[in-house]
């Protein structure tokens, strides 16, 4: 609790005191002992610390204030303002027993007991004190009886004014300004501050306040009036309380207004002494700028929480407000609609319908009959009846068959129940139910009415009938907010993934480089740290530090290379950087030397910390895929998934993506928007039409020369490497004709790897020579020889992780351009595999509330498939069933879970028949054998899939090689926990939980599922067991895994930037050479 000290103002003596003067610090009420000063005569001490000014003497009389110390209240800023009332002029004291004959005693109360900081409790001390000395240097040794710090009391303070006189008289002789009582200020003590106004600025001013901080004026400002002493020379006063947390005060005084007394210009200060200094103040002040924030936002989100209640509770009311005008409205239209309806109902009509019985009401079951003779339906083999209620305003709400009577041919009937809420029944007859009925007898456009018995009055159901349309507009807008709701949560959590995401792409380098403040904001300092232990500078007895910004482009060129220090923390080097309002980028690298020798320059891609705040912003690239696979148009693998995917996280970057695609005419065209035809060019003696729309929200331009070499009906198999030459050179074709002059050219696998030559050898010296080529290999079984010739020719090249790139670094097509090769993870599209927002599940779930939705989503895959109901786990398969996933191990995790009590789903199929055969038949045996258990469903089923994904416990993935792997990326996405084979990208993205937790950390991860190494059946055990294990003998832990899982990021966030910075590193030596 922060509280002010209410400042004094002695008052007038009537003479001096006496030269033998007896202080006591005496307490009003409880259990204090008491202080009593002996001043036997004078020696020279000096009891208060000189600012700059003095003053002359005058006799003052002592004050009392009366203080009640509270609970809690140690002051965190200045001392508390005592009530006002509590001031006496004077109090004289007599007792023989303490003091000699002719000896007075002068009473004084300080408002804060505090302010006797000299004395020591316990000890008792004496002085002579010399009454007719004058000097400043004289102090009073006093005998001070111990005071116990009690709570809730109170005490006086009876204090000789004559030391104070003097230290005024001796100042003012100085021509000091300021003086403070007593000469050392320390911390959680009271001080008094004197200003002689005469010597100050503030000579004419009838008010003084003073102003200050502690600890250079960045700790609790104040502000406190002073008061006039009475003392002579002009002084004014008042009383301050130090906190604990001083070092120093800083202060300046002024008259309320503009007029200041701040030594000139250079403000007063006071040291303190205490726990605090300088160093131990900064940890301090951050951590407490660190709560103060911390409480700033908390105040924040709750008003804006309290103001979103009262919007929601305004937008609720005017909502119900609109919904009850609405639903008056929409009944008084009902009402005069069925008044026209009612001119046209009747009990029958002559030898075409009747009903029995011919009144009824609202929910009766009634027979209604109808004659086809010399009807439209008089040659038709089925009659139904299509039917509704009070003029079909809730559309159709009958529909029953009508069978031929016994007694006659012609007329036909079917049993109907009434809607409750009817007053005109509504219905035409049909040859056949909704959707397939071709003839319709409908009395001639007018329909057939019939009327309703009603039990209440015409005005009471219309007051009714208006309720029920509220009610109904009520659950829709209800519906319509939740769908909302759910929308704007989706891009919440959307977001947050992403922040963790840069997060974590800012951490990702730590173990060799990171920033303090981790992000760097423009116009800020900032200081690099850097372990060259794990670099190629490892044992260099000098590190230097070169810096630019904006990729090295920055107006002012890189800063002067700055020998980098030690850190202090034993491994890290240091180097502070002052970052320009314009940057948008740092760049740097790491030498042996100033003038350069080796250098760390992280492979040839530089390290880039993202500068955040600043003025300008990074110019978006020009980025075209040429591809042949797009999903969801044109998808056959998963080269099409990375397609769509990637370009869509770099385009959310800030980035502009265009993708040029065969104009196929097998194309999925209903997910094209806006699918027009734009242009047409030539290509030698082909003419090339050019139509363009969006997908997913990305631009695509679709080729279709006319020479129909793309219209066979399928994406593969009809002389594909002709045809997707020819396509790659249209693309090259279309963006020179064009004009367009895109950064980056990123072609993907054989199909689109001739882009690669024929850019450089035809089409880069021609108008598009700041492109720069990327290579990704998907697949390395086919194309070998466009693959071996692309790298050749790319700029960059990757592949789908990055442990794949090392396993597949001695392939002779890869091996001569490992220089410019590296590989960066696939992701999955988190809006087409989202547990949140999945049609194909029962219950919509996040990492909150993972057990229950998986449970809801095993319940309804065991129903689904006919599974018994058990407190089993259930390991899920989703696989194609190819030698590469390893069949065999397939077939192995599946009889080992049964005989661990487990269950098992595997949905997938086999191009091989020899494959798909076996399975059938281990499907028949299983099935036959443990047929509550086990389900092999061997066919591609997608929305079974996502309910594998959500009810399975573990997926199981035992590939044999996999270069990235999606199925292990979903099941975490799932909350699913995937169990895995040491291999390519499964090796990159599952972490065991009791082998990788150092390699996870690295990562900047938690470990998320069980590995195995051998391609064995003891390999699948070791992973397998430990998996079930888990399950059974820790649910809470094995509960939090699932969470884990769901919360780490596997989209398209961290590949896109890893992209990002390989197009960048692509452009380099293009923009160092322009600048």
């Amino acid at each position: 609790m922060e509280i002010a000290l209410h400042p004094w103002r002695p008052s007038f003596c009537e003479g001096p005191p006496p030269g033998r003067t007896r202080y006591r610090i005496r307490s009003i009420v409880g259990p204090f002992g008491q202080f009593t000063m002996h001043h036997k005569g004078f020696t020279r001490n000096r009891l208060a610390h000189c600012m700059i000014a003095g003053s002359g003497y005058s006799s003052m009389c002592p004050r009392r204030i009366f203080l009640t110390k509270t609970k809690d209240s140690t002051p965190k800023g200045y001392a508390w303002r005592p009530q006002e009332g509590i001031f006496t002029r004077r109090k004289y004291q007599s007792d023989p027993k303490e003091r000699g004959a002719g000896s007075s005693d002068i009473s004084c109360a300080f408002s804060s007991a505090e302010f006797a900081n000299e004395i020591r409790v316990g000890e008792v001390q004496e002085t002579a004190f010399d009454p007719e000395s004058r000097s400043s240097s004289n102090a009073a040794l006093r005998q001070v009886d111990k005071l116990e710090h009690v709570e809730g009391q109170s005490y006086e303070v009876e204090f000789d004014l004559r030391l104070l006189e003097e230290l005024a008289k001796e100042n003012f002789t100085r021509g000091n300004k300021v003086f403070v009582v007593p000469k050392l200020a320390k911390s959680d003590h009271v001080i008094e501050v004197f200003l002689n106004r005469s010597f100050s600025a503030l000579r004419d001013e009838p008010e003084i306040l003073i102003k200050g901080a502690f600890n250079g004026w960045r700790w609790n400002l104040f502000v406190e009036k002073l008061q006039k002493t009475g003392l002579p020379g002009d002084w004014w006063s008042c009383q301050l309380y130090v906190p604990k947390e001083a070092y120093r005060i800083d202060f300046v005084f002024f008259n309320g207004g503009d007029v200041y007394e701040n030594n000139d210009s250079r403000d007063f200060f006071i040291p303190v002494e205490g726990t605090m200094d300088e160093g131990s103040f900064e940890d301090f002040f951050l951590e407490e700028t660190r709560k103060e924030r911390e409480k700033l936002a908390a105040e924040q989100a709750e008003r804006e929480r309290l103001a979103e209640e009262q919007r929601q509770k305004e937008e609720e009311k005017a909502a119900n407000e609109a919904d009850r005008a609405q639903a008056k409205v929409d009944a008084e239209k009902k009402r005069e609609a069925l008044h026209c309806v009612m001119q046209f109902a009747r009990t029958s009509l002559e030898n075409v319908w009747y009903i029995e019985p011919n009144i009824f009401k609202g929910g009766d079951n009634i027979r209604v009959h109808y004659n086809r003779s010399s009807r439209p339906l008089e040659h038709a083999t089925e009659i139904w009846i299509h039917g509704g209620h009070n003029s079909w305003s809730d559309g159709l709400s009958v529909v029953e068959r009508l069978f031929p009577s016994k007694e006659n041919d012609d007329w036909w009937y079917a049993d109907v129940v009434v809607p409750s809420w009817a007053i005109v029944l509504d219905w035409v007859f049909a040859d056949g139910p909704p959707q397939k009925a071709k003839l319709y007898d409908n009395n001639c456009f007018q329909d057939f009415h019939a009327i309703v018995s009603n039990c209440m009055s015409e005005e009471l159901f219309w007051v009714e009938e208006e309720n029920r349309i509220y009610r109904k507009l009520q659950e829709e807008r209800k519906l319509k907010e939740a769908v909302h709701r759910k929308a704007e949560k989706v891009a919440r959590m959307k977001a947050e993934t992403k922040e963790r995401t840069m997060r974590m792409f800012l951490l990702s380098q730590k173990h060799v480089v990171y920033t303090k403040p981790l992000e760097v904001r423009a116009g800020s300092t900032v200081t690099v740290l850097y372990n060259p232990s794990n670099t190629v500078l490892s044992g260099k007895p000098e590190v230097w530090f070169r810096c630019s910004f904006n990729r090295w482009t920055h107006h002012n060129g890189s800063l002067q290379p700055q020998k980098m220090g030690n850190a202090g923390n034993g491994s890290h080097l240091s180097a502070t950087v002052k970052v320009p309002m314009d940057a948008y980028m740092m760049d740097f690298v790491f030498s042996e030397r100033e003038d350069g020798g080796i250098y760390d320059n992280r492979n040839g891609m530089d390290y880039h910390i993202p500068v955040f705040g600043g003025i300008l912003k990074e110019p978006p690239m020009h980025i075209v895929h040429i591809a042949v696979e797009m999903a969801p148009i044109a998808k056959v693998g998963g080269l099409g998934d990375v397609v769509t995917s990637l370009s869509r996280a770099v385009k959310d970057l800030g980035h502009n993506v265009d993708i040029i695609l065969p104009k196929y005419d097998c194309l999925n065209l209903s997910n094209v928007e806006g699918f027009h035809f734009r242009q047409t060019f030539a290509l030698r003696e082909t003419e090339v039409k050019v139509w363009f729309g969006k997908v997913e929200g990305l631009s695509v331009y679709f080729l279709e020369p006319e020479n129909g070499m793309f219209c066979v009906g399928c994406i593969y198999g009809r002389n594909d490497e002709d045809r997707f030459r020819f396509f790659c050179h249209a693309a090259l074709e279309f963006l020179l004709q064009r004009g367009s002059r895109p950064d980056i050219l990123h072609c993907h696998d054989w199909s689109s790897a001739p882009v690669a030559w024929l850019f450089k050898e035809h089409y880069m010296h021609y108008g598009m020579s700041n492109a720069r080529v990327i290579f990704t290999i998907h697949n390395l079984e086919f194309g070998m020889h466009h693959i071996s010739k692309a790298m050749t020719y790319a700029d960059k090249a990757t592949t789908v992780s990055h442990t794949y790139s090392k396993e597949v670094s001695g392939h002779s097509a890869i091996s001569p351009h490992l220089y410019k090769f590296r590989g960066i993870l696939n992701g999955i599209d988190p809006d087409i595999w989202n547990p949140y927002n999945d049609n194909f599940i029962p219950v919509s779930y996040t990492s909150e509330n993972v057990v229950e939705g998986k449970s809801a989503a095993k319940e309804a895959l065991r129903q689904r498939l006919g599974l018994r109901r058990t407190n089993n786990p259930l390991v899920g398969i989703v696989t194609r069933l190819t030698v590469q996933k390893g069949i065999d191990l397939i077939k192995h995790a599946i009889l080992r879970t049964l005989e661990c009590n487990g269950q098992v789903v595997l949905l997938g199929s086999a191009p091989d028949p020899r494959i798909q055969n076996d399975f059938v038949n281990l499907a028949n045996q299983l099935h036959s054998s443990h047929g509550d258990c086990i389900r092999l469903c061997l066919k591609y089923d997608e929305p079974l899939s996502h309910l594998i994904y959500a009810g399975a416990d573990f997926i199981v993935v035992p590939s044999l090689f996999e270069p990235c792997g999606l199925t292990q990326l979903i099941a975490m996405r799932y909350g699913s926990i995937p169990i895995v084979r040491k291999t390519g990208g499964l090796y990159d993205t599952v972490f065991d939980v009791d082998n990788d937790k150092e390699r996870a950390q690295a990562q900047g991860l938690e470990p998320n599922g069980f590995s195995f190494d051998r391609a064995d059946s003891d390999g699948v055990d070791y992973a397998l067991k430990r998996a079930i294990s888990a399950w059974f003998d820790a649910p809470e832990w094995f509960n939090s895994l699932c969470k884990r899982v769901m919360e780490q990021d596997w989209s398209w966030n961290r590949p896109a930037l890893d992209y990002l910075e390989l197009y960048h590193s692509a452009r380099q030596v293009e923009l160092v050479q322009q600048g």
